[in-house]
């Protein structure tokens, strides 16, 4: 059995089609959301994840590696990431401008493949050693979260003998990387989020992906790993692509929902749910549309300014089934979830914009990181609060 995850990752990076007329995307004249100018200088350069220490030090990673100092982005050399569909970076974590961790998956498709660790030492970004693993065995890396900078986790799989596959649970404790994994069958973690030491979540999917999966979730609670039940919604596939813990009482996590289960065509729609120290519960979430099967809805994470001031993001098609892809951002007051203007900067004959990752630096100021394709190159794309600008 081989793991497909890591390809359906760099196909949704580099995503370049021709066709049609791009129907009426989302304006951003009302967004509290701008777009703030990134470099590209990679052929691709699609950013996954984001974290921070302060609001004048902040990473955004995937095919690009990026830096913001307060003033302006600019763009770093990362070992091995490329920008040609090789390699890129999951996860990061941000302790302070002299010490970040970044890891992710490298050789994708090719001999060989596996993942990457690397440290930023305030200069720059190098290799770090990983955790030994056996031969034949293959880990990837799909997210990071921490609590400090001696309590870091590095969340993905391992594929042993091109044949069987284990949750990846890799730790940082301030000396050095270890693992710990539990089988996990034909399932994939995605995101990752820590409140305290003993209250680590990590989510994903159980199943063939697009197919009948369903939601998975993950706690680790100081001393080992379990899986917590989690409901789904329609008959098709579920997926958890984003998690935020906020307390060991208030967890989120978002992702789709199918109603109908293959050969139906029907358009996926937005899934929240929410632990409350118990159980995860669905939370009603707002679509765009669907007014077609192809207007699917998908939430890829989360980002918070409060308990009661809560971003969930990602995208949505185009009606028309011409492929374009707008961002799309959901807004939690404390009692619902509504729909937030956004902007999409894509310019050209085909439009593909999407939010993946979000860190809030300090109060008010709201961070989230995708992709923009403007073909034949994918794009950095950072969008913030107009509360945050200077």
């Amino acid at each position: 059995m081989q793991s497909t995850r890591t390809a359906v990752l760099l196909v949704a990076f580099t995503l370049i089609l021709v066709s049609g007329i791009p129907s009426l995307a989302q304006t951003g004249a009302s967004s509290i959301f701008r777009v703030v100018p990134t470099p590209n200088e990679n052929f691709d350069n699609g950013l996954q994840a984001a974290s921070a220490s302060s609001p004048d030090d902040i990473w955004a990673v995937g095919q690009s590696t990026i830096h913001y100092d307060g003033t302006k982005w600019t763009a770093f050399a990362a070992p091995k990431i490329r920008g040609d569909n090789t390699g890129y970076l999951a996860g990061v974590v941000d302790i302070s401008p002299t010490l970040a961790w970044a890891a992710g998956t490298i050789n994708v498709g090719l001999a060989n493949p596996g993942q990457v660790i690397e440290q930023w030492n305030g200069t720059q970004w190098s290799e770090f050693p990983g955790p030994n693993f056996g031969s034949g065995n293959t880990p990837a890396v799909f997210a990071m979260t921490s609590t400090s900078a001696n309590d870091i986790w590095a969340i993905g799989d391992l594929l042993v003998d091109e044949e069987l596959l284990f949750f990846l649970f890799e730790h940082w404790d301030g000396t050095a990387w270890t693992y710990t994994t539990v089988e996990s069958g034909d399932a994939f973690l995605e995101g990752a989020s820590a409140d305290a030491t003993n209250d680590v979540w990590a989510v994903g999917f159980n199943g063939p992906e697009n197919d009948d999966s369903g939601t998975l979730a993950m706690h680790y609670n100081g001393s080992s790993w379990q899986q917590v039940a989690t409901p789904n919604v329609g008959s098709g596939a579920n997926q958890f692509n984003g998690v935020l813990a906020l307390a060991p009482n208030d967890v989120w996590a978002v992702g789709f929902s199918t109603p109908e289960p293959p050969p139906q065509e029907t358009a996926t729609l937005t899934l929240i749910e929410h632990y409350d120290g118990t159980k995860w519960s669905v939370v009603p979430s707002p679509n765009i549309g669907p007014n077609s099967v192809y207007q699917s809805n998908r939430l890829f994470g989360l980002t918070a300014n409060s308990p009661n001031d809560i971003w969930a993001f990602g995208s949505y098609f185009s009606a028309s089934g011409s492929g374009h892809q707008f961002t799309l951002l959901l807004h939690w007051d404390g009692k619902t979830w509504t729909t937030a203007p956004s902007p999409d900067p894509t310019e050209g004959g085909f439009l593909s914009d999407l939010l993946f990752a979000g860190v809030r630096p300090a109060p008010g100021n709201i961070w989230i990181f995708g992709t923009e394709d403007e073909a034949p190159h994918s794009g950095t794309l950072a969008i913030r609060t107009a509360e945050g600008d200077e």
